[in-house]
C-alpha cells in the first residue's frame, strides 16, 4: 500500500514537474531585442569655415577622434592643426571629449547629440552636437585662462569633405 502511494506521489510530482516545464518553455519571451544604437561617428563643423571635428564612436562608448583647425597664433596664423582627443566618451545622447593641448591650446566639450534639420540620414546637419565648448589658453608665462561659448556643430554630409583652403 506504502509503495502504491508513494508510486502516485511520483507520477504526480513527475506530472506538476513536466507540466511547469512545458509552461516555462512556453511563455512569450518579454524581452524585447535590443535597439540598434545610433552611430554618431562622422565629421562635424567646427568654429570657423574650413575647421572641423572628426568623433569615432568605438566600444562601449569609447569616442576617439581630433579637432582639426586653423591656427591663431603668430607662429602658426593659416596653418592647419590637428588636435587629438585626449579622452572621449558617449553615454546615451552625452558627448564629452578633451583634446591634446597643441601650441598651448585646448578644447573641452560637453554636450548632447542631437537631429539636426538634414531630412535623411547622410545629409548635412543630420546630427548636430550642441553643447558647450571652452577653450583653454596657457601663454609663455605659463598662465592659462579659458573661453566658454555655446555651440552647435552640424554634421557634414557623408560624400563631402572639408576643403582647406589655402590661407595667404
Amino acid at each position: 500500500m506504502q509503495s502504491n502511494i508513494l508510486k502516485m506521489l511520483v507520477v504526480a510530482g513527475t506530472v506538476f514537474l513536466g507540466a511547469g516545464l512545458l509552461t516555462v518553455q512556453a511563455a512569450p519571451q518579454s524581452k524585447t531585442p535590443p535597439q540598434p544604437v545610433e552611430d554618431y561617428s562622422g565629421m562635424y563643423s567646427f568654429l570657423q569655415d574650413g575647421e572641423f571635428v572628426q568623433v569615432t564612436v568605438e566600444d562601449q562608448g569609447r569616442v576617439t577622434g581630433f579637432v582639426s583647425r586653423y591656427g591663431d597664433l603668430e607662429s602658426d596664423r593659416g596653418a592647419f592643426l590637428d588636435q587629438f582627443f585626449k579622452q572621449g566618451k558617449l553615454d546615451g545622447k552625452k558627448l564629452s571629449f578633451t583634446t591634446e593641448t597643441v601650441h598651448g591650446v585646448w578644447y573641452e566639450f560637453k554636450g548632447t547629440v542631437e537631429r539636426g534639420s538634414g531630412k535623411n540620414q547622410g545629409d548635412e546637419a543630420y546630427y548636430l552636437l550642441k553643447g558647450t565648448l571652452i577653450q583653454y589658453n596657457t601663454d609663455a608665462g605659463k598662465k592659462t585662462s579659458s573661453k566658454l561659448r555655446e555651440v552647435a556643430f552640424k554634421s557634414f554630409p557623408q560624400d563631402a569633405a572639408p576643403a582647406h583652403e589655402k590661407q595667404d
